[in-house]
């Protein structure tokens, strides 16, 4: 695999879903209206680059071979990394009232925290393949 695109995107998502929730937590204890507006916002460009960053993933699972002693390694950091998805994309449905967004119930918080710690998790598995397997790591030779 040569300069595999999914790490490079993957940040977006990361950075956007754990700045949405600590702007969450944040607003559990000071919270004027831009504050959910701004975390209601993060978790929708979560969502969106969490796409390409799956899509990206999935291209470069394809490259894996079948045989490949990190398979169950990928298949369970790319099945935490649906279940994150959801888990913010259904926070942000519960932040929506007629298209509208609106500050956050105790549910749509949970389900950010949620998907934090799973979002958590599927760093961890992800650095596991790159620096465990060498997953997308080009070995050079001298």
């Amino acid at each position: 695999m040569s300069h595999p695109v999914h790490p490079a995107v993957v940040h977006f998502p990361v950075a956007c879903w754990t700045l949405a929730t600590l702007v969450d937590g944040v607003g559990l204890f000071w919270a004027p209206p831009w504050l959910w507006q701004l975390a209601f916002a993060l978790t929708v460009l979560g969502c969106v680059f969490g796409l390409l960053a799956a899509a990206a993933g999935f291209w470069e699972l394809l490259k894996l071979p079948a045989d490949h002693p990190a398979g169950g390694t990928a298949n369970a950091h790319m099945g935490l990394a649906l279940t994150s998805w959801c888990l913010y994309a259904g926070s942000v449905f519960l932040r929506l009232h007629d298209r509208q967004p609106v500050p956050p119930d105790t549910l749509a918080l949970a389900l950010g925290g949620a998907g934090l710690l799973v979002l958590l998790a599927t760093g961890w598995l992800g650095g596991r393949l790159v620096y465990g397997y060498g997953v997308g790591v080009t070995s050079r030779e001298a």
